[in-house]
């Protein structure tokens, strides 16, 4: 009981794959998720308990090439949410169209109950729904903490008139600075602070931009890809990171290629394909889906290339195929 006490921010604590007969560390909001989505059907389109984003018959061309057609699309209120695929399926410019980047041909969406067709990407933002980018925006010349506090809804400092009356902001400001010293402390970019955010790697710049994202506390975060680039020794801190937002309440809706990602934090997997939904389920039942496997994830992505049995099945008929294009 004393490890549900713990709080979720403190990741050396946090784990991703239980040990084996226990469980994670978890409260009310995954339990509620998972158990909301054990009985819904595994059908491409298919309605949830709870939903907060809702797509209807959204359709995106270019020229004579339709990159979206989705007839229906559902997320569960904080869950996490896996959209995959492979590349030139349509994720990112379905999430640009969900965010305001970019108009749909048709189609209409709600966040919340609230349609957004036509609304702006910053008022997307203020209404609770941010978005990290699969090519990172941050700017190079300030520093990292200075990137943060672009991020922060309440600023009364940038008006004109305000900003000459120091004991107007102060307060506020001091309370900026302190939320982002505490997500630069999570994301464990707090040592860089005081560097120009131009001088991280490009695996910190996509820490730094999923944590100026939860300055503005929001409802739903979309990331695009969120592992890409990142160096394997913060992948778990990332990934606990992720899980954690759902315990304050955060829905997550996340573009990923990482499998090993995918199966141990998603509540839900969507798998895009040629600008359509094509299936939707449970990570378990999407993974097992030969369907799947073969024709978006690749015949072998279950193999664990570790064990040499596999290497050695794979071998022979690496060879057989060398040999035929030799032919």
């Amino acid at each position: 009981m004393a490890e549900q006490n713990i709080p979720f921010h403190d990741l050396a604590k946090w784990a991703t794959k239980a040990p084996e007969g226990e469980g994670l560390i978890s409260t009310a909001f995954g339990d509620k998720v998972q158990k909301d989505l054990e009985f819904v059907d595994n059908t491409p389109g298919v309605p949830k308990p709870d939903p907060i984003l809702v797509a209807d018959t959204v359709t995106r061309k270019f020229g004579g090439v339709t990159a979206v057609d989705v007839q229906h699309f559902e997320i569960e209120r904080h869950g996490i949410t896996a959209l995959i695929g492979p590349n030139g399926a349509g994720k990112t410019t379905f999430f640009n169209l969900m965010t305001g980047f970019d108009t749909p041909n048709s189609g209409t969406w709600q966040f919340d109950g609230h349609p957004l067709s036509s609304v702006s990407p910053e008022k997307v933002a203020r209404m609770g729904m941010v978005r990290t980018f699969q090519l990172t925006k941050v700017m190079s010349r300030l520093t990292v903490l200075d990137n943060m506090l672009l991020g922060a809804p309440v600023q009364p400092g940038e008006g004109m008139l305000t900003s000459l009356f120091p004991v107007r902001w102060r307060k506020y400001e001091k309370q900026n600075i302190e939320k982002a010293e505490s997500l630069l402390e999570r994301f464990l970019l707090i040592k860089k602070k005081d560097d120009f955010a131009g001088s991280l790697s490009g695996g910190q710049r996509k820490l730094l931009e999923m944590a100026r994202a939860l300055m503005r506390d929001p409802q739903l975060v979309m990331l695009d890809e969120p592992m890409a680039g990142v160096n394997p020794a913060l992948k778990q801190s990332l990934l606990d990171c992720i899980m954690s937002l759902r315990e304050d309440g955060t829905t997550v809706l996340f573009v990923e290629h990482d499998m090993n990602m995918v199966r141990h934090i998603a509540d839900w997997v969507t798998v895009m394909a040629e600008g359509k939904i094509v299936a939707e389920g449970q990570p378990k039942s999407v993974m097992n889906d030969q369907a799947v496997v073969d024709a978006y994830l690749g015949a072998r992505a279950n193999i664990d290339l570790g064990d040499i049995d596999n290497l050695e099945e794979i071998a022979p008929s690496a060879g057989t195929q060398a040999e035929g294009a030799e032919l």
